[in-house]
């Protein structure tokens, strides 16, 4: 990353310019390659007002952020925080945009020549396996770690409707409580 300083109508300090690169320097964390980018700071002094103007070239970016107040510090620090904004939505556009892409449903096996486009998955009912018995979650649980099963439907007697409870992959137990 390549920072690049312009300054009008003040000489500045190397404290100043310390300050500003270790500031923007912080801008990489929110970029992928930051091999091609090259930041422009613009720091101009206007009789009271003193005016930071940033702007972030490369990896397909084209950012601007300007901030004046009184204090070159103040300036600086406000414009990276725009500019960070910026960023961040840039990052939250790119993630829901690939959390909405539809992934393509692969088949778990190759169907084979026998198999036609009317074969689909059965519905095959098991009568009297899940006799939901009136019951506590917490004597649920004890049941469920019991058996060998890796859930358990009941009638909870604390609400009155059939809850199933399962075994989660963390070792705590998950409620389900359909709420009809």
């Amino acid at each position: 990353m390549e920072i690049l300083f312009n300054f009008k109508n003040f000489e500045p300090s190397e404290h100043l310019k310390e300050y500003a690169k270790n500031k923007f320097e912080k801008v990489t964390k929110y970029l992928r390659n930051t091999d091609n980018v090259q930041i422009q700071i613009n720091m101009e002094v206007d009789k009271y007002r003193e005016i930071v103007e940033v702007i972030l070239t490369g990896d397909s970016l084209h950012l601007t952020a300007k901030e004046e107040t009184e204090d070159m510090y103040s300036s600086i620090d406000l414009t990276l925080d725009k500019l960070v904004a910026q960023l961040k939505k840039i990052r939250e556009k790119s993630k829901e945009k690939r959390k909405g892409q539809t992934q393509e449903i692969l088949p778990e096996y190759m169907s084979s020549e026998e198999e036609t486009s009317e074969d689909k998955p059965e519905i095959i009912e098991v009568e009297g396996k899940f006799d939901p018995k009136p019951i506590t979650p917490e004597e649920a649980v004890i049941k469920l770690e019991e058996s060998k099963d890796n859930f358990i439907v009941f009638h909870n007697v604390e609400n009155g409707r059939v809850n199933v409870i399962y075994k989660r992959k963390d070792g705590n137990y998950g409620l389900i409580d359909p709420r009809i």
